[in-house]
This record gives structure tokens, C-alpha cells and sequence, in this order.
């Protein structure tokens, strides 16, 4: 039965939010696929990301869920995780383009600082990641500003059918000696999620799709 149950909200969300959004041929991309779930091959670690990531749900059936820490508060600038030995926080500001390099093909931004950017894609943002925090077993994990430096407009929730819902978590894999931070971002421009990886105490890398209705 749980079983059962699992396969059909996988289908429930892979019907809600596989479907790609379908830039016109003539817009600019400067954004690569090579940090996408399609890409990653180390194996545990992609059986673990397919039980949590839409990128990864139809590699998802007959895998066992890894155990998972909920959010224990929220706010317009911050989502704060609490629990089973693991402390992470993820804070906003707002973005000011007189402080970056903005790279634009005709109207169009494609780049902040010379690089793609997730989120508000072609548009300037409003919002960036201002900070990543992760204490696992009191250690605090340093995280490189480069992991999450490109990612805009930040959304901790979105509607579904007037219903606010979140499925940003933090989990942890079986042998407790990998964290995983999972960020989902939904916006009118494209959606995009993000899964920072933490092995044996160390920050490792991320796992970034995007394009999610």
C-alpha cells in the first residue's frame, strides 16, 4: 500500500511540475546543463537525489525515501531547517544591479557578474541568496559563495490550487555520512531547483536543473 501510495504522488507531481517551460527560438540561453541530474553519475548519490528532485522522479519508483528534515521556520528573507543533528539556514537580500556586471544579448540579461543565472531568467532579478549555512554534528560546513552566487529570485513556496506549499528539506542518506539541502523555486519565468551536497562533513556540490513550469 505505501508503495501504491508513493507511485501515485509521484505521478501527481510529476504531472504538476515536469512540464518544461518552452523559451521562443529566437531567446537567448547562456544557461548550461552540466550540473543537471541527467549528468550526474555517482551512483548512491543519484539513487538518493531520484527519491527527492523532480529531475530525478521517474528514477524515483521502488526506492526507499531518505530520512527527511522539514523546515522549522520561514520568512520572506530566510528558511531555517532544525533537527536530527543537522542546522541549516538559507537567507535573501534584496539584489542591487549597480553592483554587478549585468551582460545583456539585445534586451535580453543573460548574464550577472559574467555568468548565467537562474531565476527571473532574461530579467533583472529582485532578490539573490545573500548566504548558505550548514552546521552538521556542530560543524560548521564552509560553503563557497560560487555555489549559490548565481541563483536569483528565490521563491521558499508557491500555490498550488490556492494552497501555499513548500518541498525545500534537507536530507539525509542512510549512512548518515551525506546531507543533501534541497531548494525548489517556482516563478512565472521558469522554475529552477537546487540540491547542495554535503559528504563527510564537506561541501562536495550542487545539483541544478531548471526550466520547471
Amino acid at each position: 500500500m505505501k508503495k501504491l501510495l508513493k507511485t501515485f504522488t509521484l505521478l501527481f507531481l510529476a504531472n504538476l511540475f515536469s512540464t518544461f517551460c518552452k523559451a521562443q527560438d529566437d531567446l537567448p540561453d547562456a544557461r548550461r546543463k552540466t550540473e543537471s541530474f541527467a549528468r550526474f553519475h555517482i551512483p548512491q548519490m543519484r539513487a538518493d537525489l531520484a527519491t527527492f528532485t523532480l529531475s530525478g522522479i521517474s528514477e524515483s519508483v521502488g526506492l526507499t525515501p531518505l530520512k527527511k528534515v522539514t523546515y522549522t521556520s520561514m520568512g520572506n528573507d530566510s528558511i531555517v531547517f532544525d533537527g536530527d543533528g543537522i542546522k541549516a539556514k538559507v537567507k535573501i537580500a534584496p539584489f542591487d544591479p549597480a553592483k554587478h556586471k549585468l551582460s545583456f544579448d539585445e534586451k535580453y540579461l543573460v548574464r550577472i557578474d559574467r555568468k548565467p543565472y537562474y531565476g527571473n531568467y532574461l530579467k533583472t532579478p529582485k532578490t539573490r541568496i545573500s548566504g548558505v549555512t550548514m552546521i552538521i554534528d556542530r560543524d560548521t560546513v564552509s560553503i563557497p559563495p560560487a555555489a549559490y552566487d548565481d541563483l536569483f529570485n528565490l521563491n521558499f513556496t508557491y500555490l498550488d490550487k490556492g494552497v501555499e506549499r513548500t518541498t525545500d528539506a534537507v536530507y539525509i542518506s542512510n549512512d548518515r555520512q551525506t546531507v543533501y539541502l534541497y531548494l525548489f523555486c517556482k516563478d512565472n519565468t521558469g522554475s529552477y531547483e537546487v540540491t547542495w551536497i554535503f559528504q563527510n562533513r564537506k561541501y562536495l556540490r550542487r545539483v541544478l536543473d531548471y526550466g520547471f513550469m
